[in-house]
């Protein structure tokens, strides 16, 4: 029998407001969190209003239906989102129709002439660019649509990727785990805490006929190994949570990239990393978010 899924979207008003529910909901069983910014964000049809603030947008998640009561998980669902005086809406999405709703709203990105990130039913760029990523998103956060990812990928055309161990840290879909082996990569070890970013992650990985980056399942930045390169597009806690972990991982030469962060996080994450013995080295702003390079 076909499972059936839970989605719950809702519009957040910061990234506070959105951690604090993606912790609430993850308590509840929710998996999965699709976070759009808020121009792309999508209500019941109608784009989210132009009065939201920087570090605004739209969220989708998700949860087996088999999983909790309905009434139940009505009930708490009604409590959570009344904390935060927002509004919710819920729909039943069967399992094979999941490509489909996917494929509605996915269209190709371009990131200049360097990376084209498309799925397999979308034609190859034209003109073409030096790398082109095949990403199945489903539930996992990494399309290049989002500005944290985008602008990753802008700062890892300037680095240097030959030859070099790299630590994907908060893969989502593997995105950025995929073309740094494009880029040279000797081997990459992408990680994420999320089921459906490890199984979709695999699955990308696979279809970009990637050999040399494994994936793994972890609870923190914790690793036993050192990395010449350290990607870490998460968000502003979780890399304050593991700074001194990344920074461990760090060898004597090694390059840092921190996103998912706002652009008014950027002087405390400098401050923050600079404690840790990091050199800042340049920033890429985009809509309201910023990704962070720093060498030790």
């Amino acid at each position: 029998m076909s499972k059936e899924y839970i989605q719950i979207a809702f519009d957040f008003e910061n990234q506070e407001q959105f951690e604090m529910l993606v912790a609430q909901l993850s308590v509840l069983g929710f998996d999965g969190f699709n976070e759009e910014e808020a121009s792309q964000g999508i209500n019941d049809g109608v784009k989210m209003s132009n009065s939201l603030g920087k570090g605004a947008g739209h969220c989708k998640t998700f949860i087996l239906n088999t999983e909790f009561e309905a009434n139940l998980l009505n009930n708490e669902l009604d409590i959570i989102f009344k904390q935060h005086n927002i509004k919710y809406s819920k729909s039943i999405i069967k399992e094979e129709n999941w490509n489909a709703l996917w494929e509605s709203n996915f269209e190709p990105v371009r990131v200049a002439n360097f990376v084209g990130i498309r799925a397999s039913f979308h034609p190859h760029f034209e003109p073409k660019v030096a790398f082109e990523i095949e990403i199945t998103p489903k539930m996992s956060f990494g399309t290049g649509h989002h500005a944290t990812t985008f602008t990753v990928i802008e700062l890892m055309e300037s680095m240097d990727f030959k030859g070099k161990s790299v630590y994907d840290f908060g893969t989502g879909t593997g995105i950025l785990g995929i073309l740094a082996e494009k880029l040279g990569a000797a081997s990459v070890l992408a990680v994420d805490n999320d089921d459906w970013c490890i199984e979709n992650s695999i699955e990308n990985i696979e279809n970009n006929d990637c050999g040399l980056v494994r994936i793994e399942k972890v609870k923190s930045a914790y690793q036993n190994k050192k990395f010449d390169i350290i990607l870490a597009n998460v968000n502003r806690h979780i890399i304050e949570a593991n700074m001194l972990e990344l920074t461990q991982l760090a060898k004597p030469s090694s390059t840092l990239v921190l996103s998912g962060l706002l652009i008014e996080d950027q002087v405390d994450m400098i401050a923050l990393a600079t404690e840790n013995g990091w050199k800042f080295q340049k920033s890429r702003p985009l809509n309201g978010w910023i990704s962070l390079l720093f060498n030790i």
